[in-house]
């Protein structure tokens, strides 16, 4: 496998979460369990073999290998991907690529999708993923991903299993859904969107930006320029239910030991324990 791009993996409860996160670098994730990713500021070889892909706003750190990514996979004669971006930059995103078409000589087949806050997107019987908005300097929209089980409806506890059956086949319908939050990404955001979308607060997995982290670095500036700072996590700390919580994004101007030590000293008990800087 050819090895060409910086990447992490962490195994949790059944999911692996491949990728790299730096400010201003690039930011990249994956999910083969789910089959889908997240964003494509680099686009890792073994990437290509994702079919689906949620990019959540069009800064080059985020997006600019989707051109490669697409075009990697009609040269490897494997179908067209399916990319979801915001409604507000579809039409430029198809702008960008048929530029790149006429450069490259190479058609850019994909199925582009524009997307915004509340449309949800089936990923067949088991997922579907939801869309909301974010609190970014341009158009930016995340994604959380609900596993979905069957329920037997209350009133048809205490049957029997042939019972039920026949209820079926007459085409009563004899259960609901029910939505579990699996896993949320966020992409660039201000603090913001964890009060304005609570589900985020609950997936299972949660997958977000902690760009500063110094107390002298001013919240309201990097707020207005739709960061998050570790005081912003700290804030919120008892509200995060998640079992897992990623940080990533870190700025470039600190040193990973700095950070490390600083949300070892810092976070709370009750957070310290669920937290995994994507270092």
């Amino acid at each position: 496998m050819i090895d060409n791009l910086p990447l992490k993996t962490l195994e949790f409860a059944g999911l692996t979460i491949e990728g790299y996160s730096r400010a201003a670098v690039q930011s990249y994730w994956r999910l083969p369990e789910l089959k889908l990713g997240f964003d494509l500021g680099g686009s890792p070889w073994s990437f290509m073999g994702t079919q689906t892909f949620f990019i959540t706003h069009s800064h080059l750190d985020h997006m600019a290998a989707l051109p490669v990514y697409v075009a990697r996979r009609r040269m490897m004669k494997m179908d067209p991907p399916t990319v979801y971006v915001p409604q507000a930059v579809h039409e430029n995103v198809w702008r960008m690529l048929r530029a790149w078409q006429r450069l490259d000589r190479g058609r850019m087949l994909v199925d582009l999708v524009g997307v915004q806050a509340g449309d949800e997107i089936e990923l067949g019987r088991e997922h579907v993923v939801t869309v909301f908005d974010t609190r970014h300097t341009i158009a930016s929209v995340g994604y959380l991903v609900w596993e979905r089980r069957k329920k037997l409806k209350p009133e048809y506890h205490g049957l029997a299993g042939e019972q039920i059956r026949d209820l079926r086949l007459s085409g009563v319908e004899v259960s609901r859904e029910i939505r579990v939050p699996l896993v949320c990404y966020t992409g660039d955001t201000a603090p913001g969107t964890f009060d304005d979308y609570p589900p985020l607060l609950e997936a299972r997995v949660l997958i977000t930006e902690m760009t500063f982290f110094r107390p002298e670095h001013r919240k309201d500036k990097i707020h207005k320029y739709g960061h998050t700072h570790l005081d912003d996590i700290i804030e919120r700390a008892e509200r995060f239910q998640n079992e897992l919580l990623v940080l990533a994004h870190l700025s470039t101007r600190y040193d990973e030991r700095q950070v490390r030590k600083a949300v070892e000293r810092r976070l709370p008990p009750s957070l310290k324990d669920r937290v995994h800087l994507w270092l």
